[in-house]
This record gives C-alpha cells, sequence and structure tokens, in this order.
C-alpha cells in the first residue's frame, strides 16, 4: 500500500479513536502513530524511534520550560495576585456601565501575562469576578461570556504554553513568538471591551454601572497592578536582553513570583502545595500530548503526507490566503470537538509546512493558528471554558453560557482579520527587537 493512503488511512482512524472510542488525545496519536510507523517500516524500527526520539525530546534542557511557566502561572493564582488586579481594575472602571464586565477583561489581560494558561485565566477570574457581578445584578449571559471569552487571553498573551509547544514543534524561536503574541492579545482583549460597551449601549440592564471609587482608593488599587507588571517585565525584558534563556526565563519568573508572593505575604504553604500539585497534573497532560504529537509526526513523516499535502496546496491556482481560510476552517471546526491544544499539537506536522510552502511568515502564522485554535476554547461542544465557568456557576444553564460567547465570537473573528490583513501587528515587536 502506497505510503501516502497508509497516512491517509492513520489519520481516519486517529479520529475514530478519538471520538468514538474517547481515548485522550496524546494517547491516541501515540498509538497511532506507532501502529502506522510500524506498518511503513518495522516494528522493530518504530520501537528504535520511540526510545531514540523520546529520550532525545525529554532529555532536552528546554523541556523543562513548560513546567516552571506553569507553576508560576499557578503560584500568582493561589498568591491572590489574580484578585488584586480584578480590584484595580473595578476600582478604575466599575462606575462605568459594564464597568465589572471590562474590568474583568482588563484583569484577565494582565493576569494572562504571567499565567499562560485560558483554563487557568477563566478559573481564576471567574471566581474573583462572578460573585461581583452577580451582586451588582449583570445579566448572566454577559458576565459569564465575559469570563469565558477573558480567558482566552491566556493562550496568546506571553508567556503562553500553546506558543512553547509550537516553538518546540516547530524549532521557532519561543522568544519570537512570545514577542509576537503581546499585541494581537491587546488587541483581542480592547475587541472585548468594545463588545461589552457596544452590548451595555444596547441592553442598559445587562452591566448597570457600579458605586464609584475616590482618586485615593484608585491609586492604592495600582498596587496589585505593580505585582504583575513587575513579573512581566523582568521575565520577558530579561529573554529580550540575553540575561537568560526561555528556560532560565521560567525559573527567574517562578522565583521573582515567589519573591512578590512572600513580600506581600499572600501565598499561604497550602497555596503553595497546592500549586505544585495542580501544576504536575497540568505538565504531565502536555508532556503525554508531546509525547504523542512525536510519535504521531514521525508517522506522518516516513508517509510523505504533510509534503505532498503541501506541494499540491501550493502549486493551486489560487491565493494562498483563500488556503489560508480554509486551514483556518479545518482549525475552527476541529477546535469544536477537541480540545484546542491537543488539536494544535495534532495538526501542526501537516499545516506548518503548508503555511512555509505559501510562503507565510513562520512567526506570523504560529500566531495566526493560535488565535484560530484558541476560538474553540469557547465554541461547542467541547468549548473547555464554557465547562470551567459552568463548574463555577452550577446555578445557570449551559445553553445560557453558550449564549453567552456568541456575543464575543465577532470580536474573536474580527481580530484575526485585522491580523490578516495588517500581519505587522504580529511582526513589528520581534522584527524591531531582533533587527
Amino acid at each position: 500500500m502506497e505510503a501516502a493512503l497508509v497516512g491517509i488511512l492513520g489519520i481516519i482512524v486517529l479520529l475514530i479513536v478519538l471520538f468514538i472510542l474517547g481515548m485522550p488525545v496524546g494517547f491516541a496519536m501515540a498509538v497511532v502513530g506507532f501502529c502506522g510507523f510500524s506498518y511503513i517500516i518495522t516494528p522493530q524500527a518504530a520501537l528504535n524511534m520511540i526510545a531514540t526520539d523520546l529520550w532525545t525530546t525529554f532529555s532536552k534542557y528546554g523541556l523543562t520550560v513548560i513546567p516552571l511557566f506553569i507553576l508560576m502561572g499557578y503560584l500568582a493564582f493561589h498568591a491572590g495576585i489574580a484578585e488584586r488586579l480584578y480590584d484595580a481594575a473595578y476600582k478604575w472602571v466599575g462606575h462605568w456601565r459594564g464597568g465589572l464586565a471590562i474590568a474583568t477583561i482588563a484583569a484577565d489581560e494582565m493576569f494572562a501575562a504571567i499565567c499562560g494558561s485560558n483554563t487557568a485565566t477563566a478559573a481564576t477570574m471567574g471566581a474573583v469576578a462572578l460573585p461581583q457581578m452577580n451582586k451588582y445584578n449583570y445579566d448572566t449571559r454577559l458576565s459569564t461570556g465575559t469570563v469565558v471569552t477573558g480567558g482566552t487571553l491566556g493562550t496568546v498573551m506571553p508567556p503562553s504554553v500553546v506558543l512553547i509547544i509550537i516553538g518546540l514543534q516547530t524549532e521557532q524561536s519561543i522568544v519570537k513568538l512570545f514577542l509576537a503574541g503581546i499585541l494581537p492579545a491587546i488587541i483581542l482583549g480592547l475587541l472585548f471591551v468594545v463588545t461589552i460597551i457596544v452590548l451595555c449601549r444596547l441592553y442598559p440592564d445587562f452591566g448597570p454601572a457600579g458605586p464609584k471609587t475616590s482618586l485615593a482608593e484608585k491609586l492604592k488599587s495600582l498596587l496589585g497592578v505593580i505585582e504583575a507588571l513587575t513579573i512581566f517585565v523582568l521575565v520577558i525584558g530579561g529573554l529580550y536582553f540575553g540575561v537568560f534563556t526561555p528556560t532560565e526565563a521560567g525559573a527567574a519568573g517562578v522565583f521573582i513570583t515567589l519573591v512578590v508572593s512572600f513580600s506581600t505575604r499572600k501565598l499561604t504553604w497550602k497555596g503553595f502545595i497546592r500549586s505544585i500539585g495542580d501544576t504536575l497534573k497540568i505538565s504531565c497532560m502536555v508532556y503525554m500530548l508531546v509525547t504523542g504529537a512525536i510519535i504521531f509526526g514521525r508517522f506522518l513523516a516516513v508517509t510523505r503526507l504533510p509534503f505532498m499535502v503541501a506541494d499540491f496546496a501550493a502549486s493551486l491556482p489560487v491565493s494562498p490566503y483563500v488556503i489560508l481560510v480554509m486551514v483556518m476552517g479545518i482549525y475552527l471546526l476541529g477546535g469544536c470537538f477537541m480540545d484546542s491544544l491537543g488539536f494544535l499539537v495534532l495538526t501542526i506536522p501537516i499545516f506548518f509546512p503548508l503555511g512555509i510552502a505559501l510562503g507565510f511568515d513562520p512567526i506570523w502564522y504560529a500566531i495566526v493558528l493560535t488565535m484560530v485554535t484558541t476560538m474553540g476554547a469557547i465554541t461547542p461542544p467541547v468549548g473547555v471554558n464554557i465547562y470551567v465557568v459552568k463548574a463555577l456557576a452550577p446555578d445557570i444553564e449551559l445553553a445560557t453560557i453558550f449564549k453567552s460567547v456568541s456575543f464575543f465570537l465577532l470580536a474573536c473573528i474580527g481580530s484575526i482579520i485585522l491580523l490578516i490583513i495588517f500581519p505587522q501587528l504580529a511582526l513589528i515587536i520581534p522584527n524591531a527587537m531582533f533587527h
């Protein structure tokens, strides 16, 4: 049987294993990849491939960056940094119509800069913001929609675990990916704010204005912002100026977060232990995804399928952007049925070479794919952020949360359109820093 045909059958079998048997993505990719490689080459070669590739990958010093940045985010969460960020944003804009929702987005943006996970950002801000918005009689469609979509900022804003994994998979500079994600994340956050303002203008009862605060209270609240800003500037600044590598940046971030947390005396021993436990669980999940991606990627490589797809698409008599829209459609659809990170890891070996063959800048292309896939975290039926918010607010119907997301999807689509029309939105910072 022709190798390319085996590759296509392998992808079909993988989808069956995922959606019918319900096997986790990482395990499914590992099993199908091993069996496919064994069929095309030999079982012994497949065993040798696993032994060699897995050892080579996991013995790399750079892979430790993943648990370090995850730990940094959880330490910040358990130290109450998110609460103080929300309090600061609330003090400044809470008296506006829809101000609490805007404050949630602002706090999401800042917390994402030290967290790197969409689910962690959604869970953290949801726990803080939802009770406040309920207190001031916010419509549940606005409150839940804000928390669900605001969490997506954690995927794009550095230090993002998703961008780290893309960098490792595609051998692109993690530093450049981090820098490229800053402006798109800010634009997405601003579009969320515009959405809230428009909704509250059309439906005033959605977000009643909160109480006003004095200038002294506003200025005092900025102390909470300084904590997060210090961590972000030192980590990203240290990366740019070459003070430390991405891995060292993760370690430095953990250390700085610990120093900040202990200096404010907000991190308890229980919170510290929970941070380590949560980091362990998430890191194991991510490493299993990486393992599955390596094995499945090797299988696809020997079938030559990704390269054939790339060559075929590049030779089509249509604009590269037409093909890009088709790829984005696949990512959007796939994100609706699979965990966004898992789907990204699964498809990068196929679609990243395609993007390069079409002549797209690899850094810009990675950011576009990340933002499109991120929409999967807020779309049914497997929008993970939706279920996070449902767990935080069990009295709110799932259908209501799904409806709430629809208001913000236009903002997500708008940010992607802007990124396609103006690629420099992603490239201006890394280009300025590295030229």
